[in-house]
């Protein structure tokens, strides 16, 4: 058994996935790394194959069908042989120095008498065309070098959260909660941190920038232009995390600190969701924002009131056209949240 597999989906990556790739490299004979090819058009399952041929016990390439980036997680869910599993995005990388404190680590609390459910350490935003590149920590919010659960968290401020780019997950954990990201629908790893956390027993937060987040191509999901394009995905996505937060509310507010934080998850999200909504500036996409809304009345009244009647709620529901100026200042959340420019 391995100790940590990578889970690369891929399309059309020719570009940039072996960069990608030889940053996993030096994890050897402990991680596997699993090269989705998603029904990719160019060259990206050539690469794939020769990879794999190059290096047989660490890399493995499998070919699907294309489904999107939620298919190809699921793919490597079911195929991990690791205990421990982590997405990197094909035009992302990890940091070696980084790395092999994460492999270290991973190796200790292994061998320990608890069990580790998720490791969560720092990512970079690795943002093209800037010399200094912002990192995301949680120095301030989560205790150092020592197993703790939700109760010993501090308070996520808005627009800090813990993100696909900063988790390791244990694999049978993934499993067991049954998480199946929708397929053709970007924007899925918003659940992909949302849904396993009820089932998350046991953390550990290793201080070390592991993760190198690029932004700056003009195809990139999170641009912002191209989330107003895909603006339903997002609602989807959106109304997933509203019917998970009302569905499960026995099992999530049994900890008041997972509450309140999942809670404030769905706020950022629902917020990014109105203020692209708003800032599109069509009246097809006004009227969505209040079905949005209306959804989440009619799905969880309680809910509804929470997020609703908080700071972010009232000022993305503030009316005229002198309300939605002030709600687009919530943008800068949005910028915070997802690094676009």
């Amino acid at each position: 058994m391995k100790l940590l597999t990578f889970a690369v989906p891929c399309y059309n990556s020719a570009a940039y996935m072996e960069k990608c790739v030889a940053s996993l490299l030096p994890g050897g004979e402990e991680v596997e790394i699993l090269i989705i090819d998603d029904g990719s058009t160019d060259e990206t399952a050539e690469i794939a194959d020769r990879l794999e041929r190059e290096h047989p016990t660490v890399i493995r390439a499998i070919h699907k069908p294309n489904g999107g980036h939620g298919s190809a997680v699921n793919t490597g869910i079911a195929n991990a042989r690791g205990i421990y599993f982590k997405v990197v995005d094909s035009d992302d990388c990890v940091r070696e120095d980084a790395y092999q404190e994460i492999l270290q680590k991973l190796h200790e609390l292994t061998g320990g008498s608890r069990t580790l459910d998720m490791l969560i350490s720092n990512f970079v935003y690795d943002k093209a065309a800037e010399k200094h590149h912002k990192v995301m920590h949680y120095r301030h919010i989560l205790p150092r070098n020592e197993f703790f659960t939700w109760s010993d968290i501090h308070h996520f401020y808005k627009g800090h959260y813990i993100l696909m780019h900063s988790v390791i997950f244990r694999t049978k954990l993934l499993r067991e909660c049954g998480i199946r990201l929708p397929e053709h629908t970007f924007y899925v790893d918003n659940l992909y941190v949302f849904e396993p956390l009820p089932y998350v027993k046991t953390m550990y937060y290793l201080d070390v920038n592991f993760y190198s987040y690029y932004i700056g191509r003009e195809d990139q999901s999170v641009n912002e232009t191209i989330m107003i394009g895909r603006i339903d995905q997002q609602l989807k996505v959106n109304q997933i995390m509203i019917d998970y937060m009302s569905e499960n509310k026995g099992m999530i507010s049994v900890n008041r600190k997972l509450d309140q934080y999942m809670l404030s998850y769905l706020d950022i999200i629902t917020t990014v969701s109105s203020i692209l909504l708003i800032k599109s500036g069509t009246e097809e996409n006004l009227k969505k924002k209040e079905e949005l809304w209306s959804y989440l009345k009619k799905k969880d009244w309680i809910l509804y009131r929470r997020l609703r009647f908080g700071l972010l709620g009232q000022a993305m529901n503030l009316p005229g056209k002198g309300g939605r100026k002030i709600s687009v200042e919530g943008y800068k959340l949005c910028q915070k949240f997802f690094g676009f420019n």
